[in-house]
């Protein structure tokens, strides 16, 4: 479908309210009113705060179990943007607007009250940094990493595809580089939409292409990102990968900068392949074939749609942009409550070029789904939308 062709039927398109956090029973609403308060107690504990922090911590607390949006303080580095942001917001519940936003502004908030943007000793300070490197450091890595040794024995294509559905199924604690490399079969019958070849003809059309990676979760996905991303570069595929990350933390284990860096130390101490992709990355880095983008949209409360004209001509000079997880999906999509059937072609037109889906199920965001799959999925009236079991790669040229 040409790009003019996808403008005319987004345009078509009714625009479906978006997903919101006060229906009873909802995905949403359990985060707001379950999640939030455990973390904020668990970045309470992760780290020696001092009184300062505790007790404005503490404030945190009470004003989620309370359920109303304070404004940031006024001195805060980015207080006018988010006031204009949350304009007939702030003040309100955090359940009564978009689910995107109010978890966006959660987590503004948490960096407010740890005092990552502040004058004192905890700025910089990763809140969930204690979390990100306990899974990290965990025993099972060495096994996940591993199991990259095995694709010695792959064919290049079917070695890009194991570590294509790795990247995929990467943030699942039990599901990673060995499932992949040996039980594709089964995981494959998991992903609820599988544009797998159209992705790898746009890949191959534009080879070497310059591929953005905007990636997800640190850790245990990112490495599977980062080890995905060298096969592209070694094998040709790829003559450049750009890997967007965010600019500070956020949604507890969203990657950034840092995080890319600690994954690379923890992939050039593996033995083996890994320790083989680690050293390549490395190389990669210093000679400009992989670069990093921290662009502050990144942690903007924003749909794509809305994005800046400098990283619109970013994704724009892309052969092809792969956003990874869930939240990258809701993002853009628009996190709005789409007939799940609603062709992805046309809620993505208004994106600058290709661009492929590689998203876990998490959250209630759903599009491109044919009505056949969806009611052999509800058939058994078991939740699939938001637990982590199925997936979906999905592709628009």
């Amino acid at each position: 479908m040409s790009g003019a062709r996808d403008e005319t039927v987004a345009e078509a398109l009714p625009t479906p309210p978006p997903i919101m956090g006060n229906v009873p029973g909802s995905y949403a609403l359990s985060v707001f009113r379950e999640r939030h308060p455990v973390l904020v107690r668990q970045v309470a504990e992760a780290l020696p705060y001092s009184p300062d922090r505790r007790r404005a911590l503490d404030r945190l607390l009470d004003e989620v179990v309370r359920d109303v949006m304070e404004p940031l303080e006024p001195s805060a580095h980015d207080a006018a943007a988010w006031a204009e942001w949350g304009r007939g917001k702030i003040g309100r519940p955090y359940v009564d607007v978009p689910f995107l936003w109010g978890e966006s502004y959660f987590y503004r908030k948490v960096l407010e009250a740890t005092g990552y943007f502040g004058d004192g000793p905890w700025r910089g300070i990763d809140p969930f940094g204690p979390m990100k490197q306990a899974e990290l450091d965990g025993p099972d890595v060495d096994g996940e990493l591993a199991a990259l040794d095995e694709t010695a024995a792959l064919s290049p294509a079917e070695r890009a595809d194991a570590l294509l559905l790795g990247s995929l199924w990467g943030n699942r604690a039990d599901l990673s580089f060995g499932v992949t490399l040996t039980g594709d079969r089964e995981k494959a019958a998991d992903l609820v939409v599988d544009d797998r070849p159209l992705l790898w003809s746009l890949v191959e059309a534009a080879a070497p292409g310059r591929i953005c990676l905007v990636a997800d979760n640190a850790g245990r996905e990112l490495l599977p990102d980062l080890v995905l991303a060298d096969d592209l570069l070694a094998c040709g595929l790829a003559g450049e990968v750009v890997l967007h990350v965010k600019p500070y933390p956020y949604f507890v284990s969203d990657a950034t900068p840092a995080d890319v860096l600690a994954c690379l130390r923890r992939l050039a101490a593996a033995p083996g392949r890994a320790a083989e992709a680690g050293a390549r990355l490395w190389d990669a880095m210093e000679e400009g074939r992989l670069t990093l983008r921290a662009h502050p949209f990144a942690c903007a409360p924003l749909p794509y749609a809305e994005m800046p004209d400098d990283l619109r001509a970013e994704f724009a000079s892309a052969s092809l942009t792969v956003m990874k997880g869930d939240l990258n999906y809701r993002r853009l999509v628009g996190d709005r409550m789409w007939p799940a059937s609603t062709p992805f072609a046309a809620v993505t037109a208004y994106f600058p070029g290709p661009v492929v889906a590689l998203r876990t199920l998490k959250s209630d965001a759903l599009v491109g789904v044919p009505e056949r799959a969806l009611a052999e999925l509800d058939a058994p009236g078991r939740p699939w939308r938001t637990t982590g079991t199925h997936a979906m790669v999905q592709a628009r040229p």
